[in-house]
């Protein structure tokens, strides 16, 4: 035997004592784990919270983060923004009616929770004001004035006033079918607390969309706290997927194990893991985030996965006439390497998604680590024993024997693929795959894939109120800004105006920015207005006093200055948040950047939640391989100090590496993205999907070192675990496969990459593994046997 090394195994001394202690206090543990599991359940139950906050979702260290978090830049952030859009059904906004429901909508805004009052923008705020030149002078006042009466006379002189500020697209339908309220959600409230948006968007629904939409007017909100908000309220139906998770594999189960009382064994460990992990997030102070509501499945998959191989060597144990405490301390010691060892690959799978810079992540693989470390307690000690005292019935030995009988016929073909030809195909075939997977995984994109939010299903109603908003304004919630900093007053210095200004002008013209502003856009305006209007003055004056007078009316309140005027915004308002959308846009800011340099100032990046979001994704790209070869790096050296054999770890890494290549194929052909709510299920599916190979080639090396053919071993490996591992694949597909239903896009997502993963990590582990094993181990064993 040349594979490298002994099987895999831990010193016996140790293994038999960790077996003494745990089979010689049976129910000191089985009273622990239940006082345990009451006491943390309860836990759970009392201080379980829903935990969110948009700051935690921000990449701090980047560069952009650094422009967005800067003090100075504080008023411009932008990000967390959120828009009410009032719409007439009939199409026109000038009725009595719409301009009571209008008024109402924007008192409730200001005074509502979490709301920043200084910068809720809407046609009755007194920050939003017209300006003109009339005979007498200047004439600025509230574009809603302060006298104003629901008359046909008033409302035509709103709709002059609409037109002279210039507000139209941005704040009034460019229709004039609706109106908009803007406002932005503080980051703390007035005792310093993070304030919650689950909290906003339910006073926005019940202060503004209940009781507005009526009468004519539809209702259509838009901003991070309601997205927030509806995942929130849509994770209602992840506990319904929880309870049809553990019923379908309780049953899946069940089929395999032929029998209910050993079927409960791994199913009971594997919800008592979750609910240990939740009740461990509440004692240390966390909460869990939408995101992160499907971690807890993702340990109950774990520890399904462990729990079926242990229950089938134990079930393998008795009918071979061993008593249910002998199979169960047979299995403990055959398994507890191979399952420290897989359980140690998941954890690593978990842990390195710390490497991602948001705290969301970070918090999600604190609770994911804490789940695994759970479940190696459930799975190595309380399993071994519950299964301890399983009773077989008197049909179980038949039950097992006729399923054996017609595996057995089954094993024997599918270990053909172990002779050379054979074996060669597969190889082929895998190697063609991960080609094409690879060609075809390039075009998976950095960030999202549709319009609106990816969260969310298209029909939700936040991505329909994101559409009539996109349709109707000439702006979204999707804004990127630029900030032009400077070290003297940019209002006052042509070049710095011009420069501002030709950048606005440039940005444009970038396909998928549908608007710009910027404060020389707004000086030009008022310049022409001091000139009867005219359009050949709509320029940027060289002189001084004519500068100073073109900016003087324009307020900080505008969110287009500061109070010194040396820090001035570019707002691009984007037509969706597209990965290309965004990465084009960014792509072109830095060009220009480069292309225009000038004295005394500095364009930077950036602000606004489409600046968060190019972060992110630039977080993401920077990270992604990082973070998989750590995955990998870490999976090596475990096989190679498990099996210390460099043969044995690329038998169990390739089909791996085959399989994480084929996801990326399979994103790009369903368009999911790569990004901070996927990198993590990449990651984590490949920790988890090495479990299939540890177990098999664990197994099949203890076959090999008796000297046997790789054929004999394979088909004797597969008598042994090969059904347990198919069945845990297609079990735990199953499960996830449901997601796929889910109201929750972001779910649903996730659903189809775990359910490829689980089955194609299996079938990867059961075809390519030997089918390697025939090239790479075989003729070794020939060429020995040729020699002596």
């Amino acid at each position: 035997m040349t594979t490298g090394g002994d099987a895999p195994h831990l010193s016996p001394t140790l293994v038999g004592r960790l077996e003494r202690l745990i089979f010689g206090h049976r129910t000191l543990i089985l009273a622990l784990f239940a006082l345990g599991t009451v006491l943390l359940g309860a836990t759970a139950i009392r201080g379980l919270r829903i935990d969110t906050s948009f700051n935690k979702t921000l990449p701090v260290r980047h560069e952009y983060m650094r422009t967005y978090l800067d003090p100075r830049f504080a008023e411009f952030r932008g990000a967390n923004r959120v828009l009410v859009a009032l719409i007439a059904r009939d199409g026109n906004m000038f009725t009595p009616q719409f301009f009571a429901a209008m008024r109402k909508a924007t008192d409730e805004v200001i005074v509502m929770y979490g709301i920043d009052r200084t910068q809720v923008q809407s046609i009755f705020t007194p920050n939003v004001r017209f300006l003109e030149v009339v005979e007498e002078g200047i004439e600025a006042g509230n574009v809603v004035p302060a006298d104003f009466t629901p008359t046909p006379e008033s409302m035509a002189r709103v709709r002059d006033n609409i037109l002279k500020a210039g507000i139209v697209g941005r704040l009034v339908a460019n229709d004039f079918s609706g109106a908009l309220v803007s406002a932005i959600v503080l980051d703390t409230d007035a005792q310093g607390r993070p304030v919650d948006p689950i909290r906003v968007a339910h006073e926005l629904e019940a202060r503004v969309r209940k009781p507005l939409q009526r009468d004519g007017i539809d209702v259509h909100i838009i901003g991070f706290a309601k997205v927030v908000g509806d995942i929130a309220d849509g994770a209602t139906s992840v506990l319904m997927f929880a309870v049809i998770t553990v019923v379908l594999t309780l049953l899946a189960v069940r089929v395999y194990s032929q029998s209910w009382r050993v079927a409960f064994v791994p199913v009971l460990c594997s919800v008592i893991a979750v609910i240990w992990q939740l009740g461990a997030l509440v004692l240390l102070r966390y909460g869990i985030d939408p995101i992160g509501l499907l971690v807890p499945f993702l340990i109950f998959a774990i520890g399904v996965s462990h729990g079926v191989q242990k229950i089938s060597a134990v079930s393998d144990g008795a009918f071979a006439g061993l008593s249910s405490m002998e199979a169960a301390r047979r299995t403990f010691r055959q398994l507890l390497a191979p399952a420290i060892v897989a359980l140690l690959a998941d954890l690593v799978g978990f842990v390195t998604i710390l490497l991602i810079p948001v705290q969301v992540i970070r918090e999600m693989a604190i609770t994911a680590s804490i789940g695994v470390a759970i479940v190696i307690l459930t799975d190595l000690v309380l399993l071994p024993v519950l299964v301890s005292y399983v009773h077989f019935d008197a049909g179980f030995h038949d039950r097992v024997a006729r399923r054996q009988r017609w595996l057995a016929r089954v094993w024997h073909r599918l270990a053909g693929i172990t002779r050379r030809g054979p074996a060669l195909v597969v190889i082929v075939l895998a190697a063609m795959l991960g080609v094409l997977g690879w060609w075809k995984g390039r075009e998976t994109p950095i960030g999202d894939t549709q319009a609106g939010v990816p969260e969310l299903r298209a029909d939700s109603r936040y991505n329909r109120d994101n559409d009539v908003i996109t349709t109707k304004f000439s702006i979204g919630v999707d804004l990127l800004t630029a900030i032009a900093d400077a070290q003297q007053p940019i209002c006052v210095s042509h070049e710095l105006m011009t420069w501002v200004d030709r950048f606005g002008w440039r940005m444009r013209n970038v396909v998928g920015v549908q608007d710009v502003v910027t404060l020389p856009f707004i000086a030009k305006i008022a310049i022409a207005g001091w000139n009867e209007g005219s359009l050949k003055w709509r320029s940027i004056p060289r002189e001084q006093t004519q500068l100073t007078q073109s900016t003087r009316y324009i307020e900080t309140s505008t969110g287009l200055l500061n109070e010194n005027c040396d820090v001035v915004p570019v707002l691009m308002f984007l037509t969706d948040h597209r990965a290309g959308t965004i990465e084009r846009a960014v792509a072109e800011v830095k060009r220009w950047r480069t292309a225009n340099p000038v004295a005394l100032a500095q364009l930077r990046l950036a602000a606004g939640n489409v600046g968060v979001m190019a972060a992110t994704n630039e977080t993401v790209k920077a990270k992604e391989l990082l973070i998989l070869g750590g995955v990998f790096a870490a999976v090596i050296v475990m096989c190679l100090l498990t099996f210390h054999s460099a043969v044995g770890t690329l038998l169990v890494v390739v089909p791996l590496a085959l399989v994480s290549v084929l996801l990326y194929a399979v994103m790009a052909l369903v368009g999911i993205g790569l990004k901070v709510s996927t990198l993590p299920m990449v990651a984590l599916g490949a920790g988890i999907g090495v479990d299939y190979g540890i177990y098999l080639f664990s197994r099949m090396e203890e076959f090999l070192h008796l000297g046997l053919p790789v054929r004999v071993c394979y088909e004797r490996t597969l008598r042994v675990t090969g059904a347990s591992i198919i069945f845990t694949g297609i079990t735990l597909a199953i499960g996830v496969a449901t997601w796929v239903f889910s109201p929750l896009k972001f779910q649903a997502d996730i659903g189809i990459m775990l359910t490829f993963m689980f089955l194609v990590n299996m079938l990867a582990a059961i075809v390519l593994l030997p089918a390697l094993a025939a090239w790479l181990i075989q003729p070794e064993r020939e060429h020995a046997a040729r020699t002596a």
